[in-house]
């Protein structure tokens, strides 16, 4: 069986992101309701973080919520919201332990006041811990965020703070919610979908996908170390 031994530190994908699919048909299919799929897919992202800041990955971004997701019943939604906040008031007690920074790329303005004040904590409590940035995509699309990017690269061309012709890539990198990071070098999507569903439209541009049958819930450390092993048998041109 595969084990962590059998990654290469060498050439340790240094941004992994990851969109987890599958709660709900997880959850479906075992006959239990749709919160227990999102709790049970919670705690699997409590171990993948910890087990990839165990094995040194720097960044990791998951999609959590996208701005579509309102669109789900009332009643997923809440149980989602406080699931977010559970999570994050418990991940805060053991986030100086775990040396995990957290960030949440998204609009948090149209957030419940506890769940925004829960979030702000967390991100700012951990914003010195130096191991593995667990980026949480929530109320996120990628749309969204090219469009935030261009009105904030507007108004500073309006600003003089720059001008048109000094627009470039890094100037729109810089201006996205992952300013200041790698882009990802590998994107996981569980639940057998093909498709990036709007996530990190920009960031993605050469990244190394891998799609998976397995639903977030039964996604294992065991397949994560798989995910990081196929991608350094690949060989990546970038363009070249």
């Amino acid at each position: 069986m595969i084990s962590k031994e059998d990654i290469n530190k060498e050439e340790m994908p240094k941004h992994i992101a990851i969109i987890m699919d599958g709660n709900r048909r997880w959850a479906k299919e075992k006959g239990l309701e749709r919160k227990l799929g999102h709790k049970a897919g919670a705690e699997t992202l409590e171990e993948l973080a910890n087990f990839a800041n165990d094995v040194g990955v720097k960044y990791l971004t998951v999609y959590a919520f996208s701005t579509e997701n309102w669109k789900r019943t009332e009643e997923e939604v809440g149980a989602l919201m406080m699931l977010l906040k559970s999570y994050v008031d418990k991940f805060l007690k053991r986030a100086s332990t775990n040396n995990i920074r957290v960030r949440i790329l998204g609009n948090i303005e149209k957030l419940d006041a506890s769940l925004k004040a829960s979030i702000e904590k967390i991100v700012n409590e951990s914003s010195k811990n130096t191991g593995l940035t667990l980026n949480i995509a929530f109320n996120y699309g990628g749309r969204d965020e090219i469009i935030r990017c261009v009105k904030q690269i507007s108004e500073k061309v309006s600003n003089g703070e720059i001008a048109i012709e000094d627009i470039n890539e890094n100037i729109i990198s810089n201006n996205l919610y992952t300013a200041g990071e790698p882009d990802p070098d590998l994107m996981i999507r569980t639940g057998g979908e093909l498709r990036v569903s709007g996530f990190l439209l920009w960031q993605l541009a050469y990244t190394e996908f891998l799609f998976v049958d397995k639903y977030w819930p039964d996604f294992s450390k065991e397949d994560l170390t798989e995910a990081i092993v196929t991608f350094q048998n690949r060989k990546r041109n970038l363009g070249k």
